[in-house]
C-alpha cells in the first residue's frame, strides 16, 4: 500500500468521481483508477461501487474510509 494510493482513494471517495478526483488531484483518470485497482486487488476488496462514471463506497470501503481519517 503506497502514500499514493491512500491520497487518491480519500479524493475519489469525498468526491464520489474518479474523474473529478483526478482533476483535483492534477493527475491523469486513469492513474487514478489504476491505483484503486491496485489498492483493491492488494486489500482483496471491492472498496467502491461503480455506476457509471459515479462510485459509491461499499460497506468495507467506508470502514477503510472512517479508518484513515482517524490518523
Amino acid at each position: 500500500m503506497e502514500i499514493r494510493q491512500i491520497k487518491y482513494f480519500i479524493e475519489v471517495a469525498n468526491r464520489e468521481h474518479v474523474t473529478e478526483a483526478a482533476e483535483a488531484l492534477h493527475v491523469a483518470q486513469s492513474a487514478v483508477s489504476r491505483q484503486i485497482f491496485n489498492l483493491e486487488k492488494e486489500l482483496g476488496v471491492d472498496l467502491f461501487i461503480r455506476e457509471g462514471r459515479r462510485v459509491k463506497l461499499t460497506p468495507i470501503g467506508k470502514y477503510f474510509y472512517i479508518v484513515l481519517n482517524m490518523q
